[in-house]
């Protein structure tokens, strides 16, 4: 097995928003704002080869939705999903499956892109299959008024329409293992119902690929939550144990969002829950 960094893209996002009740005095001494109230994004994805298997977990956010959706999140920098991906010697047809945290559009937008005429949508990636679940797959069609902003039909129908669609199993305790992917999951429902984290076995070591259970170093006090979540509270109860059992474990938690830091650690301290180390993921797994 070997995994990569996939850097997608860079976007900005209100830094309030992005920690609900947490005063901002607190959240810029690691996560600075501009003028805007901005902060730095990234949309960093994970490229899994396994044996016969390409797997890649989320997709970013993609290049079709119009200059105005844009200009919402003053996307930045030089990276693509394409060039990532070609720096590794692969390209978006060797992608066999893509398995996708959950499906708002900064982790799903990249699934799906124009057709050559620009009539319609068709996926972006015509030799995979792509893995949801059917509880949050539901929510998702069926959007609550919260996040229907951020489910968007463009990116959700045509998965399903092209007959590519795949559903992974729930367990009755939240925790699958051993599953077709060839890594555990954690089923988390406080950011929105049923998100998939990734926990893979690499190198005598423990990768979680946190997605949105925990968006940046910033976000490791249990308090610092994001106002997007629906169930904030149910957010502070999931990380407080996935966190103690990442800290017990020494998991290395992979960010997508943190713009800086690409890895961390954690750690018990009596304050509780507390930044260890960050790494490069080549500085651990090279």
């Amino acid at each position: 097995m070997k995994i990569y960094p996939i850097e997608t893209g860079n976007f900005k996002l209100d830094g309030g928003a992005m920690f609900g009740v947490v005063p901002k005095v607190l959240w810029q001494r690691t996560n600075p704002a501009d003028s805007n109230n901005l902060i730095d994004m990234s949309l960093r994805t994970m490229l899994i080869e396994d044996g016969n298997r390409l797997i890649l977990i989320d997709t970013g956010v993609g290049n079709k939705q119009s200059d105005k959706f844009f200009s919402y999140y003053y996307m930045f920098g030089d990276f693509s999903l394409d060039a990532s991906l070609a720096k590794h010697g692969f390209h978006r047809d060797d992608i066999t499956d893509i398995f996708l945290t959950h499906l708002h559009f900064d982790h799903c937008g990249g699934s799906i892109q124009w057709n050559k005429n620009h009539t319609g949508y068709e996926p972006a990636f015509k030799n995979a299959k792509f893995w949801s679940n059917k509880n949050h797959w539901k929510w998702a069609t069926e959007p609550n008024p919260r996040e229907k902003a951020s489910f968007l039909k463009e990116n959700i129908n045509p998965i399903e329409a092209s007959g590519q669609l795949n559903f992974l199993d729930i367990p009755s305790g939240n925790f699958a293992t051993d599953t077709v992917l060839g890594f555990d999951i954690l089923f988390a429902d406080g950011h929105t119902e049923k998100q998939m984290i990734p926990h893979i076995q690499y190198k005598g070591k423990t990768i979680v690929f946190v997605a949105d259970l925990l968006p940046t170093v910033g976000h490791i006090p249990l308090p610092y939550v994001m106002g997007y979540d629906t169930r904030p509270l149910l957010t502070m109860d999931e990380k407080s144990k996935f966190l103690n059992e990442a800290a017990n474990n020494n998991y290395f938690l992979f960010f997508e969002h943190d713009a800086t830091n690409e890895l961390c650690t954690v750690k018990q301290t009596e304050k509780g829950i507390r930044l260890d180390k960050t790494y490069k993921f080549s500085e651990v797994f090279n």
